[in-house]
């Protein structure tokens, strides 16, 4: 029996920012059981919701020394859907009414419950054989674990992976101040280890002390080790990559499932869709004001509005995307250019635009329900859920060949009859549109051998059991 313990700054249903969230907290479940015991650890957020704290018990509390203060660390404990989770409480670092803030506070926050985290193993009893870290939020722990957190019996001989679920994002901040809250030697702080260009660097930390590094898509991996996908730490990247590989994420096949949704007008599978998928798409009509017609090309966008989601090329085209026999329905929240952009188009276009900018998981599922298409030229994108869910429901994925798109979506073949889906391959806007009216021509003039790419794409295998393997093989292979 292999003990695996995941640690985490955020995990379903407890708290959510991203698609980290989802990981965490579903693909615990999909393990071998006989095989694999796998636990996680949370923060104890204050604006986790009342229904879960009060499921919560109480195990112990002690006090850490976080550089010259001692910290409360309550220790908290809550069986989810067969999963152990346990929680660290302290209300100076996780409270206020959500669980990132400012990065300086993030810094000492995250420092406070790696180490806090690590302190907790003792008393929840639990001796991991590997600590699974996610992002640059546990980035500390494989470091904490060659330094104080080296000996002892439930210490010894543990294993790290580290997965980065967005390079982006690495937790980078004051040399001098990072050495000061973390209480580690300034050993640790020079160029080959935490030092990045002057600051501290919590990721690039994880990265070179882990054992293995994942990131959430095999071509995103490939990618991170170019300085254009790098994000400043691409030769890091390229001098771990006998360690460095991806798996793609996977989404809960009994949350997003077409038969059994009660959030959707009408039920459907991958035999059923010809018959029943059209009245979804002929209710979000009526709801949203767009002309009733189940015959129209109809192409939903769920994302947040940022650059990093390709709606720039968008923007460069979006008059010659709203013709005459298309609909658009974007749903999300974002910057602020983006916001306006689409509600101008809403305001141009009445009938055949609607610009939902806010967000509501009940709307995504109708979304993905009714579209025919799904929209997705992401600039970078290391692995991506909404392409997974639109597969599962039928509707096309449009999207650019990059990180996790480029894995799960298989571009259409009219002479093999394969595919999955449109792609294009670079960041261009009349590409974009090139693939996007050639998907348009298969729907209103090859409607079988659109229908065949539906239904291969019902066929696809995104559920979490299938990456849970792959994280079997991975651990096994420790």
């Amino acid at each position: 029996m292999k003990n695996i313990l995941f640690i985490a700054s955020e995990g379903v249903p407890f708290i959510k920012t991203g698609g980290l969230a989802d990981v965490v907290g579903s693909l615990p479940k999909y393990f071998n059981k006989d095989e694999f015991d796998v636990r996680v650890i949370l923060p104890k957020y204050v604006c986790i919701k009342e229904e879960y704290k009060s499921q919560m018990t109480y195990l112990d509390h002690f006090y850490i020394n976080l550089a010259w203060r001692s910290q409360y660390v309550g220790v908290f404990m809550m069986e989810y859907q067969g999963v152990k989770f346990y929680f660290i409480d302290n209300e100076f670092y996780f409270g206020g009414p959500k669980p990132y803030s400012y990065i300086h506070e993030d810094i000492e926050k995250f420092a406070f419950f790696c180490q806090a985290a690590l302190s907790a193993i003792p008393v929840i009893g639990f001796k991991p054989d590997i600590i699974h870290c996610h992002d640059w939020q546990t980035g500390l722990i494989p470091v904490y674990l060659k330094d104080r957190f080296n000996s002892g019996e439930y210490y010894s001989n543990i294993k790290t992976v580290i997965t980065i679920h967005n390079l982006k994002f690495q937790g980078v901040w004051d040399l001098k101040k990072t050495m000061d809250i973390t209480g580690l030697d300034k050993y640790y702080f020079t160029s080959d280890k935490l030092e990045a260009y002057g600051d501290a660097n919590y990721l690039k930390g994880g990265i070179t002390y882990a054992d293995r590094v994942t990131t959430v898509s095999s071509t995103y991996a490939q990618e991170i080790m170019t300085p254009f996908y790098g994000e400043k730490l691409d030769g890091l990247m390229r001098a771990r990559s006998n360690v460095l590989s991806g798996i793609v994420n996977g989404i809960d096949y009994e949350t997003y499932n077409p038969e059994t949704d009660t959030a959707i007008t009408a039920n459907y599978n991958q035999v059923t869709f010809r018959k029943e998928k059209w009245k979804n798409k002929v209710a979000l009509q009526k709801d949203l004001g767009l002309e009733v017609d189940r015959n129209k090309f109809l192409v939903g966008i769920v994302s947040r509005l940022t650059d990093q989601k390709g709606f720039d090329l968008i923007a460069c085209v979006m008059d010659q995307l709203c013709a005459e026999d298309v609909q658009f329905v974007i749903l999300g929240t974002g910057e602020e250019k983006y916001e306006n952009m689409f509600r101008h188009y809403d305001w141009k276009y009445g009938n055949r635009v609607s610009a939902n900018i806010y967000y509501s998981e009940e709307m995504s599922h109708r979304i993905y329900a009714s579209c025919d298409a799904f929209l997705m030229p992401s600039l970078f994108e290391p692995c991506g859920l909404s392409q997974l869910m639109s597969l599962r429901y039928g509707t096309v994925p449009i999207v650019r060949e990059t990180g996790g798109l480029k894995d799960t979506v298989a571009p259409y073949n009219e002479y093999e009859g394969t595919g999955t889906g449109f792609s294009f391959a670079n960041y261009n806007a009349h590409e974009m549109l090139g693939v996007f009216n050639y998907a348009k021509s298969v729907y209103y003039g090859h409607k079988r051998e659109w229908n065949k790419i539906v239904d291969r794409a019902m066929q696809a295998d995104f559920s979490w059991s299938k990456s849970a393997k792959e994280y079997e093989e991975l651990y096994k292979s420790m």
